[in-house]
């Protein structure tokens, strides 16, 4: 198994020139950099994970459609291309891979992983189908599409098994309301 490093960054996200591995910098807290795909397919459905019952943090919750560290020296679009390629087969133009803003975010879970972050937030539009995606069996344990109304009533009623990212959530909901809430359209 090959170890993964990250760069360490200050409180306010600047790179301080250090490298850790992974498994130290959730140990001891250390803030660094991360990225969070929502993909979106043409029917208006956002794409879900169910991540595997072996991960270190949140297992067999569901999550972002693609997520992941920034390994040492990477750029937030080449970790991003990496995660989608690696998570789910998806090779991607970069251009297609629209940044939102980054976001910083700190929690510890009952048994000492410390997972201060900054991430990076993108939106995936794609037509790909689900049959076209492989996922890696490692991180992943099932990948679907939900429609974007029933996305919104699983954050709404904070859904048992799914990882929740507030303000990640209302930054979607802001982007997406008017294209795909049927109230909306209705009115």
């Amino acid at each position: 198994m090959n170890l993964e490093y990250f760069d360490l960054l200050d409180a306010e996200g600047n790179p301080i020139g250090t490298i850790k591995e992974r498994s130290e910098v959730h140990r001891d807290g250390d803030w660094h950099k991360a990225i969070h795909i929502w993909i979106m397919n043409q029917n208006g459905e956002i794409l879900l994970q169910r991540r595997c019952e072996t991960k270190d943090s949140d297992p067999n919750m569901l999550d972002i459609s693609c997520a992941g560290h920034l390994s040492a020296g990477d750029s937030s679009i080449k970790g991003a291309l990496r995660e989608l390629k690696e998570e789910l087969s998806l090779e991607i133009d970069p251009n297609e891979l629209v940044f939102i803003k980054t976001l910083q975010r700190s929690w510890k879970d009952n048994h000492g992983f410390v997972d201060n972050e900054y991430d990076d937030l993108y939106i995936l539009r794609t037509n790909k189908k689900i049959e076209e995606m492989v996922y890696q069996k490692e991180e992943i344990s099932e990948i679907f599409f939900v429609p974007y109304q029933k996305f919104k009533e699983i954050v709404a009623s904070r859904q048992s098994d799914m990882v929740m990212y507030d303000e990640e959530f209302e930054i979607l909901f802001g982007m997406f309301d008017k294209e795909f809430d049927k109230k909306n359209t209705r009115n």
